[in-house]
């Protein structure tokens, strides 16, 4: 009867923390897509890889979550892409040997957005940062 007991005990409480778990990543994912005041310097990232790789990276990232490329210019390192309704600009500039920099910011200067449009484009970024960037062939 006491083990029993016991193992009730350990249940409710293994099945607490799982509830808390759950409602701590919804919790995150409720931060991530709020709109809040995003700092400046959340929307900078400095990378240890060339600017053209960060570029297609970059490129590459806004395709993957979606967003709508307005405009793209490999000369001047920019992208311009929108984001339900709001404009951004994502731009690559080259840092130093072999480092650059992506600096994503809103085209109006309005910093008051969801932060999870620029952290998952770093996010992908970084998952992605060691692949070999490939040509696609033309069919």
């Amino acid at each position: 009867m006491e083990r029993t007991i016991k193992i009730l005990i350990f249940l409710i409480f293994l099945s607490g923390v799982i509830c808390t778990k759950a409602l701590a990543a919804d919790y995150t994912m409720q931060q991530l897509t709020t709109p809040t005041n995003v700092a400046f310097a959340d929307c900078t990232k400095t990378y240890n890889i060339p600017a053209e790789n960060l570029y297609y990276l970059t490129i590459d990232s806004i395709i993957a979550n979606r967003f709508e490329i307005k405009e793209l210019q490999s000369k001047m390192g920019y992208a311009l892409f929108k984001v339900n309704d709001k404009e951004f600009l994502a731009t690559v500039a080259y840092y130093g040997d072999n480092k650059s920099i992506l600096k994503i910011t809103p085209v109006n200067s309005n910093y008051y957005f969801a932060p999870g449009i620029v952290s998952n484009i770093f996010k992908y970024i970084d998952l992605n940062y060691n692949e070999p960037i490939k040509e696609i062939q033309k069919s």
